[in-house]
């Protein structure tokens, strides 16, 4: 496999709010796509790339006290907060591990292996899968959920919204990552050799008054600021950071437009 791109977001305390926000904004979506591909109580689950463990946690709900769930991750900052939180919350079926989600391999089979927010950074994605596909027991499921970038929208059209995706965009694309990656998850279970795969995308629809969209996307631009200004695609005056939340708010308030943020896509399939 080859050597992932730099990692381009980080795991401060700015990061891990970010980061927290971001999960609250899309727990909806996860939640039904998980169970839409099928998982359910009693079931041995890996997580890929867990982080704050926000996914391990969706998980051991659906599992229930009768499955587990395993999550693994390479940040340890990330990981310290997932496991006070695991511990807090009592929850005794996840354990979490520092693993490479590369290369990780457990003594017994999973029913299933999910991978949310992950692939879009791995130029191997379909390598990852198919690694990960031959721990799964037969009749296994692979879900990986994702973005798709290209469904951002302002409706009408907001013009500093879309100069300000281009900068996440451009930003994510020179650190080699794939950004509308969700238009292409079912292709890429389908050329691990998984099954039956399926795909869906879910979006939410943000109100002219409701602050949520300006505040998630402004976020962003805010931890990719050093790669957006290093790379050469804004500069720091361009982006004005300290008021963009304020004037993407103002915007959409003044031509009433519904914000639409990125479609968090499901894909899933089997192992055969």
């Amino acid at each position: 496999m080859r050597s992932p791109p730099a990692y381009v977001l980080g795991s401060d305390e700015a990061e891990v709010a970010r980061l927290d926000a971001q999960a609250a904004s899309i727990a909806p979506a996860t939640a039904l796509l998980l169970r839409a591909a099928g998982i359910g109580p009693g079931m041995r689950v890996l997580d890929l790339g867990t982080g704050l463990g926000h996914v391990a946690f969706a998980l051991a709900e659906l599992v229930g006290s009768s499955g587990a769930v395993v999550g693994i991750d390479l940040a340890t900052p990330l990981l310290d907060h997932a496991e006070r939180r695991r511990a807090a919350g009592g929850l005794d079926q996840v354990r979490l591990l520092e693993a490479d989600a590369r290369s990780y391999r457990s003594a017994e089979p999973f029913d299933a292996v999910v991978a949310r927010l992950l692939l879009f950074h791995l130029p191997d994605a379909v390598d990852i899968v198919r690694h990960h596909a031959e721990a799964l027991r037969p009749g296994g499921r692979f879900v990986a959920l994702d973005f798709d970038l290209g469904t951002v929208r302002g409706e009408p059209p907001l013009a500093l919204l879309a100069q300000a995706l281009g900068w996440v965009e451009a930003a994510f694309r020179a650190a080699g990552a794939d950004p509308r990656i969700g238009t292409r998850l079912q292709r890429i279970l389908a050329e691990a050799g998984l099954a039956e795969t399926e795909s869906l995308g879910l979006q939410r629809y943000y109100d002219p008054h409701d602050p949520t969209a300006a505040r998630l996307l402004t976020a962003v631009v805010r931890t990719l600021a050093r790669p957006i200004v290093a790379a050469g695609i804004a500069t720091e005056d361009e982006m004005r950071l300290d008021t963009l939340e304020q004037r993407l708010t103002e915007e959409s308030v003044a031509m009433d437009a519904t914000l639409l943020l990125p479609a968090v896509v499901g894909a899933w399939g089997l192992r055969g």
